[in-house]
Protein backbone atom coordinates (compact mmCIF):
# COMPACT_ATOMS: atom_id res chain seq x y z
CA UNK A 1 0.00 0.00 0.00
CA UNK A 2 2.97 2.27 0.03
CA UNK A 3 3.17 2.62 -3.75
CA UNK A 4 2.47 5.99 -5.31
CA UNK A 5 -0.91 6.17 -6.94
CA UNK A 6 -1.47 7.87 -10.24
CA UNK A 7 -4.75 8.78 -11.86
CA UNK A 8 -5.80 8.25 -15.43
CA UNK A 9 -6.73 11.25 -17.58
CA UNK A 10 -10.43 10.60 -16.95
CA UNK A 11 -9.96 10.22 -13.19
CA UNK A 12 -7.71 13.27 -12.82
CA UNK A 13 -10.35 15.61 -14.29
CA UNK A 14 -13.46 13.75 -13.13
CA UNK A 15 -15.02 16.83 -11.52
CA UNK A 16 -14.52 18.75 -14.78
CA UNK A 17 -16.21 16.04 -16.86
CA UNK A 18 -19.09 15.80 -14.39
CA UNK A 19 -19.54 19.57 -14.49
CA UNK A 20 -19.54 19.60 -18.29
CA UNK A 21 -22.06 16.74 -18.45
CA UNK A 22 -24.37 18.58 -16.04
CA UNK A 23 -24.09 21.91 -17.88
CA UNK A 24 -24.52 20.40 -21.35
CA UNK A 25 -27.42 18.18 -20.24
CA UNK A 26 -29.21 21.05 -18.50
CA UNK A 27 -28.71 23.33 -21.52
CA UNK A 28 -30.05 20.68 -23.90
CA UNK A 29 -33.10 20.03 -21.74
CA UNK A 30 -33.82 23.74 -21.35
CA UNK A 31 -33.15 24.67 -24.99
CA UNK A 32 -35.07 21.78 -26.55
CA UNK A 33 -38.19 21.20 -24.43
CA UNK A 34 -39.33 18.34 -26.65
CA UNK A 35 -36.09 16.38 -26.14
CA UNK A 36 -36.99 15.10 -22.64
CA UNK A 37 -40.33 13.87 -23.95
CA UNK A 38 -38.57 12.08 -26.83
CA UNK A 39 -36.11 10.42 -24.47
CA UNK A 40 -38.91 9.54 -22.08
CA UNK A 41 -40.70 7.65 -24.85
CA UNK A 42 -37.83 5.17 -24.86
CA UNK A 43 -39.14 3.32 -21.84
CA UNK A 44 -40.66 -0.02 -20.98
CA UNK A 45 -42.85 -0.66 -17.92
CA UNK A 46 -41.90 2.83 -16.68
CA UNK A 47 -38.18 1.97 -16.92
CA UNK A 48 -36.17 4.45 -19.00
CA UNK A 49 -34.20 2.39 -21.53
CA UNK A 50 -31.45 5.04 -22.10
CA UNK A 51 -30.90 5.37 -18.34
CA UNK A 52 -31.05 1.61 -17.82
CA UNK A 53 -28.40 1.05 -20.51
CA UNK A 54 -26.14 3.76 -19.08
CA UNK A 55 -26.54 2.40 -15.56
CA UNK A 56 -25.73 -1.13 -16.64
CA UNK A 57 -22.49 -0.12 -18.31
CA UNK A 58 -21.61 2.01 -15.30
CA UNK A 59 -22.25 -0.82 -12.85
CA UNK A 60 -20.91 -3.77 -14.86
CA UNK A 61 -17.21 -2.72 -14.84
CA UNK A 62 -17.50 -2.34 -11.05
CA UNK A 63 -19.32 -5.61 -10.45
CA UNK A 64 -16.99 -7.63 -12.67
CA UNK A 65 -14.05 -6.65 -10.43
CA UNK A 66 -15.65 -8.25 -7.40
CA UNK A 67 -14.24 -11.58 -6.36
CA UNK A 68 -17.05 -12.90 -4.19
CA UNK A 69 -14.71 -15.47 -2.71
CA UNK A 70 -13.20 -12.50 -0.86
CA UNK A 71 -16.41 -12.05 1.09
CA UNK A 72 -15.28 -14.98 3.23
CA UNK A 73 -12.20 -12.97 4.23
CA UNK A 74 -14.44 -10.40 5.88
CA UNK A 75 -14.62 -12.70 8.89
CA UNK A 76 -10.86 -12.28 9.37
CA UNK A 77 -11.29 -8.57 10.17
CA UNK A 78 -14.84 -8.23 11.52
CA UNK A 79 -14.53 -4.75 13.04
CA UNK A 80 -14.45 -2.68 9.82
CA UNK A 81 -17.06 -4.87 8.13
CA UNK A 82 -19.47 -4.69 11.07
CA UNK A 83 -18.88 -0.95 11.45
CA UNK A 84 -19.74 -0.35 7.81
CA UNK A 85 -22.84 -2.56 7.91
CA UNK A 86 -24.13 -0.94 11.11
CA UNK A 87 -23.68 2.59 9.74
CA UNK A 88 -25.06 1.78 6.28
CA UNK A 89 -28.13 -0.18 7.32
CA UNK A 90 -28.96 0.57 10.97
CA UNK A 91 -28.06 4.27 11.19
CA UNK A 92 -27.80 6.03 7.83
CA UNK A 93 -31.33 5.35 6.43
CA UNK A 94 -33.00 6.66 9.59
CA UNK A 95 -30.76 9.71 10.10
CA UNK A 96 -31.38 10.62 6.45
CA UNK A 97 -35.12 10.56 7.01
CA UNK A 98 -34.90 12.53 10.27
CA UNK A 99 -32.55 15.17 8.87
CA UNK A 100 -34.56 15.52 5.65
CA UNK A 101 -37.84 15.77 7.53
CA UNK A 102 -36.45 18.39 9.93
CA UNK A 103 -35.29 20.64 7.11
CA UNK A 104 -37.74 19.94 4.28
CA UNK A 105 -40.78 19.01 6.35
CA UNK A 106 -40.36 21.57 9.13
CA UNK A 107 -37.71 24.29 8.77
CA UNK A 108 -38.15 24.91 5.01
CA UNK A 109 -41.74 23.72 4.70
CA UNK A 110 -43.26 27.16 4.08
CA UNK A 111 -40.76 27.72 1.24
CA UNK A 112 -41.75 24.53 -0.57
CA UNK A 113 -45.18 24.93 -2.07
CA UNK A 114 -47.27 22.85 -4.40
CA UNK A 115 -48.50 19.30 -4.77
CA UNK A 116 -48.20 16.51 -7.31
CA UNK A 117 -50.12 13.40 -8.25
CA UNK A 118 -48.40 10.14 -7.29
CA UNK A 119 -50.19 6.85 -7.91
CA UNK A 120 -53.49 8.67 -8.25
CA UNK A 121 -53.04 10.41 -4.89
CA UNK A 122 -52.30 14.08 -4.20
CA UNK A 123 -48.96 14.41 -2.41
CA UNK A 124 -47.39 17.55 -0.97
CA UNK A 125 -44.20 18.43 -2.80
CA UNK A 126 -42.04 18.49 0.32
CA UNK A 127 -42.93 14.85 1.00
CA UNK A 128 -41.88 13.95 -2.51
CA UNK A 129 -38.53 15.66 -1.95
CA UNK A 130 -38.09 13.76 1.34
CA UNK A 131 -38.83 10.53 -0.53
CA UNK A 132 -35.95 11.22 -2.92
CA UNK A 133 -33.57 11.73 -0.01
CA UNK A 134 -34.81 8.47 1.54
CA UNK A 135 -33.97 6.57 -1.64
CA UNK A 136 -30.48 8.08 -1.49
CA UNK A 137 -30.08 7.30 2.20
CA UNK A 138 -30.84 3.58 1.80
CA UNK A 139 -28.36 3.17 -1.06
CA UNK A 140 -24.75 2.94 0.18
CA UNK A 141 -22.23 3.47 -2.58
CA UNK A 142 -20.94 0.41 -4.42
CA UNK A 143 -19.45 2.01 -7.52
CA UNK A 144 -17.80 5.39 -7.05
CA UNK A 145 -16.50 4.42 -3.60
CA UNK A 146 -13.82 2.38 -5.36
CA UNK A 147 -12.53 5.63 -6.81
CA UNK A 148 -12.85 7.52 -3.51
CA UNK A 149 -11.00 4.77 -1.66
CA UNK A 150 -8.33 4.67 -4.36
CA UNK A 151 -7.77 8.42 -4.23
CA UNK A 152 -7.58 8.34 -0.42
CA UNK A 153 -4.93 5.57 -0.57
CA UNK A 154 -7.23 3.14 1.16
CA UNK A 155 -7.01 -0.64 1.14
CA UNK A 156 -8.35 -1.70 -2.26
CA UNK A 157 -8.95 -5.28 -1.14
CA UNK A 158 -11.11 -4.14 1.77
CA UNK A 159 -13.04 -1.72 -0.44
CA UNK A 160 -13.79 -4.51 -2.92
CA UNK A 161 -14.92 -6.77 -0.06
CA UNK A 162 -17.30 -4.09 1.18
CA UNK A 163 -18.59 -3.43 -2.35
CA UNK A 164 -19.40 -7.14 -2.56
CA UNK A 165 -21.02 -7.20 0.89
CA UNK A 166 -23.07 -4.05 0.25
CA UNK A 167 -24.16 -5.22 -3.20
CA UNK A 168 -25.45 -8.48 -1.74
CA UNK A 169 -27.03 -6.70 1.22
CA UNK A 170 -28.84 -4.23 -1.05
CA UNK A 171 -30.59 -7.09 -2.79
CA UNK A 172 -32.31 -7.98 0.50
CA UNK A 173 -32.59 -4.72 2.48
CA UNK A 174 -33.13 -1.95 -0.07
CA UNK A 175 -36.77 -2.76 -0.78
CA UNK A 176 -37.89 -3.41 2.85
CA UNK A 177 -36.16 -0.29 4.21
CA UNK A 178 -37.38 1.80 1.31
CA UNK A 179 -40.93 0.60 1.75
CA UNK A 180 -40.83 1.22 5.51
CA UNK A 181 -39.47 4.77 5.36
CA UNK A 182 -41.56 5.80 2.37
CA UNK A 183 -44.65 4.55 4.22
CA UNK A 184 -43.65 6.58 7.28
CA UNK A 185 -43.34 9.55 4.91
CA UNK A 186 -46.92 8.85 3.77
CA UNK A 187 -45.99 8.11 0.17
CA UNK A 188 -47.85 5.56 -1.96
CA UNK A 189 -45.47 2.79 -2.95
CA UNK A 190 -46.04 -0.34 -5.06
CA UNK A 191 -43.79 -3.02 -3.56
CA UNK A 192 -43.42 -4.90 -6.82
CA UNK A 193 -41.98 -1.78 -8.49
CA UNK A 194 -39.22 -1.20 -5.94
CA UNK A 195 -38.34 -4.90 -6.02
CA UNK A 196 -38.09 -4.72 -9.82
CA UNK A 197 -35.80 -1.69 -9.55
CA UNK A 198 -33.41 -3.55 -7.25
CA UNK A 199 -33.31 -6.54 -9.58
CA UNK A 200 -32.68 -4.40 -12.68
CA UNK A 201 -30.20 -1.89 -11.32
CA UNK A 202 -28.33 -4.06 -8.81
CA UNK A 203 -29.07 -7.71 -9.49
CA UNK A 204 -28.57 -7.75 -13.27
CA UNK A 205 -25.09 -6.13 -13.38
CA UNK A 206 -24.10 -8.11 -10.27
CA UNK A 207 -25.02 -11.42 -11.88
CA UNK A 208 -23.49 -10.47 -15.25
CA UNK A 209 -20.24 -9.37 -13.62
CA UNK A 210 -20.01 -12.55 -11.56
CA UNK A 211 -20.40 -14.90 -14.53
CA UNK A 212 -18.18 -12.80 -16.82
CA UNK A 213 -15.38 -12.88 -14.26
CA UNK A 214 -15.71 -16.64 -13.77
CA UNK A 215 -15.71 -17.28 -17.53
CA UNK A 216 -12.67 -15.13 -18.33
CA UNK A 217 -10.60 -16.34 -15.36
CA UNK A 218 -11.44 -19.95 -16.23
CA UNK A 219 -10.55 -19.62 -19.92
CA UNK A 220 -7.71 -17.07 -19.98
CA UNK A 221 -6.44 -16.90 -16.42
CA UNK A 222 -6.39 -14.33 -13.64
CA UNK A 223 -3.37 -12.47 -15.09
CA UNK A 224 -5.17 -11.79 -18.37
CA UNK A 225 -8.27 -10.72 -16.44
CA UNK A 226 -6.37 -8.26 -14.24
CA UNK A 227 -3.85 -6.90 -16.73
CA UNK A 228 -5.77 -6.89 -20.01
CA UNK A 229 -9.53 -7.19 -19.54
CA UNK A 230 -9.86 -4.80 -16.58
CA UNK A 231 -7.51 -2.31 -18.24
CA UNK A 232 -9.84 -2.13 -21.23
CA UNK A 233 -12.85 -1.69 -18.97
CA UNK A 234 -11.36 1.16 -16.91
CA UNK A 235 -12.77 4.12 -18.88
CA UNK A 236 -16.15 2.50 -19.54
CA UNK A 237 -17.54 3.08 -16.06
CA UNK A 238 -16.67 6.79 -16.08
CA UNK A 239 -17.96 7.27 -19.63
CA UNK A 240 -21.19 5.54 -18.60
CA UNK A 241 -21.44 7.82 -15.56
CA UNK A 242 -21.06 10.90 -17.73
CA UNK A 243 -23.59 9.53 -20.23
CA UNK A 244 -26.03 8.86 -17.38
CA UNK A 245 -25.62 12.42 -16.07
CA UNK A 246 -26.02 13.83 -19.57
CA UNK A 247 -29.29 11.95 -20.09
CA UNK A 248 -30.61 12.72 -16.59
CA UNK A 249 -29.88 16.44 -16.75
CA UNK A 250 -31.30 16.62 -20.25
CA UNK A 251 -34.49 15.15 -18.82
CA UNK A 252 -34.46 17.45 -15.77
CA UNK A 253 -32.83 20.59 -17.23
CA UNK A 254 -35.98 22.72 -17.33
CA UNK A 255 -37.02 21.62 -13.84
CA UNK A 256 -33.65 22.58 -12.37
CA UNK A 257 -33.72 26.02 -13.97
CA UNK A 258 -37.33 26.59 -12.89
CA UNK A 259 -36.72 25.53 -9.27
CA UNK A 260 -33.32 26.90 -8.18
CA UNK A 261 -34.46 27.57 -4.60
CA UNK A 262 -35.85 24.07 -4.18
CA UNK A 263 -32.57 22.62 -5.45
CA UNK A 264 -30.68 24.60 -2.82
CA UNK A 265 -33.10 23.59 -0.05
CA UNK A 266 -32.79 19.90 -0.93
CA UNK A 267 -29.00 20.15 -0.98
CA UNK A 268 -28.86 21.30 2.66
CA UNK A 269 -30.00 18.05 4.36
CA UNK A 270 -28.09 15.95 1.84
CA UNK A 271 -24.86 17.83 2.61
CA UNK A 272 -25.39 17.62 6.38
CA UNK A 273 -26.17 13.90 6.16
CA UNK A 274 -23.02 13.23 4.09
CA UNK A 275 -20.75 15.06 6.52
CA UNK A 276 -22.45 13.54 9.58
CA UNK A 277 -22.22 9.94 8.35
CA UNK A 278 -18.61 10.39 7.25
CA UNK A 279 -17.65 11.94 10.58
CA UNK A 280 -19.44 9.18 12.49
CA UNK A 281 -17.68 6.43 10.53
CA UNK A 282 -14.26 8.07 10.64
CA UNK A 283 -14.47 8.77 14.39
CA UNK A 284 -15.77 5.26 15.15
CA UNK A 285 -12.92 3.76 13.13
CA UNK A 286 -10.44 5.81 15.14
CA UNK A 287 -12.02 4.75 18.46
CA UNK A 288 -11.97 1.10 17.31
CA UNK A 289 -8.23 1.50 16.56
CA UNK A 290 -8.63 0.56 12.91
CA UNK A 291 -5.81 1.27 10.44
CA UNK A 292 -6.10 4.26 8.13
CA UNK A 293 -6.28 2.21 4.90
CA UNK A 294 -9.47 0.59 6.17
CA UNK A 295 -10.87 3.58 8.07
CA UNK A 296 -10.95 5.92 5.07
CA UNK A 297 -12.98 3.70 2.70
CA UNK A 298 -15.18 2.46 5.58
CA UNK A 299 -16.20 6.06 6.34
CA UNK A 300 -16.67 7.00 2.69
CA UNK A 301 -18.79 3.95 1.79
CA UNK A 302 -21.51 5.25 4.08
CA UNK A 303 -21.06 8.92 3.25
CA UNK A 304 -21.29 8.31 -0.50
CA UNK A 305 -24.61 7.30 -2.05
CA UNK A 306 -25.49 4.86 -4.80
CA UNK A 307 -27.26 7.70 -6.58
CA UNK A 308 -27.64 5.69 -9.79
CA UNK A 309 -29.96 3.18 -8.13
CA UNK A 310 -31.75 5.95 -6.19
CA UNK A 311 -32.44 7.95 -9.35
CA UNK A 312 -33.62 4.93 -11.28
CA UNK A 313 -35.89 3.83 -8.42
CA UNK A 314 -37.36 7.33 -8.00
CA UNK A 315 -38.15 7.54 -11.71
CA UNK A 316 -39.77 4.10 -11.75
CA UNK A 317 -41.73 4.61 -8.52
CA UNK A 318 -42.88 8.21 -8.82
CA UNK A 319 -42.25 9.34 -12.39
CA UNK A 320 -39.68 11.30 -14.33
CA UNK A 321 -41.03 14.70 -13.34
CA UNK A 322 -41.58 13.90 -9.67
CA UNK A 323 -40.05 15.80 -6.77
CA UNK A 324 -38.44 12.55 -5.63
CA UNK A 325 -36.58 12.27 -8.93
CA UNK A 326 -35.45 15.89 -8.60
CA UNK A 327 -34.12 15.23 -5.07
CA UNK A 328 -32.07 12.24 -6.22
CA UNK A 329 -30.57 14.33 -9.03
CA UNK A 330 -29.53 16.91 -6.42
CA UNK A 331 -27.61 14.05 -4.82
CA UNK A 332 -25.52 13.87 -7.99
CA UNK A 333 -24.87 17.62 -7.87
CA UNK A 334 -23.22 17.47 -4.45
CA UNK A 335 -21.74 13.96 -4.58
CA UNK A 336 -18.50 14.52 -6.50
CA UNK A 337 -17.30 17.83 -5.01
CA UNK A 338 -18.15 16.81 -1.44
CA UNK A 339 -16.53 13.39 -1.72
CA UNK A 340 -13.40 14.88 -3.28
CA UNK A 341 -13.26 17.28 -0.32
CA UNK A 342 -13.53 14.32 2.08
CA UNK A 343 -10.77 12.50 0.19
CA UNK A 344 -8.47 15.45 0.76
CA UNK A 345 -9.47 15.53 4.44
CA UNK A 346 -8.60 11.84 4.79
CA UNK A 347 -5.20 12.29 3.18
CA UNK A 348 -4.37 15.19 5.51
CA UNK A 349 -5.46 13.31 8.63
CA UNK A 350 -4.14 9.81 7.93
CA UNK A 351 -1.43 10.36 10.55
CA UNK A 352 -4.20 10.18 13.18
CA UNK A 353 -4.25 6.42 12.61
CA UNK A 354 -0.49 5.79 12.89
CA UNK A 355 1.70 4.43 10.11
CA UNK A 356 -0.04 4.45 6.70
CA UNK A 357 1.76 1.20 5.78
CA UNK A 358 0.38 -0.95 8.61
CA UNK A 359 -1.15 -4.24 7.44
CA UNK A 360 -4.93 -4.38 7.69
CA UNK A 361 -5.55 -8.09 7.64
CA UNK A 362 -7.79 -7.77 4.57
CA UNK A 363 -5.92 -9.28 1.65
Amino acid sequence: MGTERTLSFFERYLSVWVGLAIVVGTALGASFPSLPEILDQWSYAQVSIPIAVCLFFMMFPIMVKIDFSRVRTAAKSPKPVLLTLVINWLIKPFTMYLIAYFFLGYLFRDLITGTEIIGGETVELYRSYISGTILLGIAPCTAMVLLWGYLAKGNDAFTLVMVAVNSLTMLFLYAPLGGLLLSINQMPIPWETILLSVLIYVGLPLLSGYYTRRKIVATKGIDYFNQVFLHRLTPISIIALLSTLLVLFTLKGRTILDQPLDILLIAVPLLIQTLFIFGLGYLAAKLLKMEYQVSAPAAMIGASNHFEVAIATAVVLFGLGSGAAVATVVGVLIEVPVMLMLVRFCLKTQHWFGSPDVKTGVE
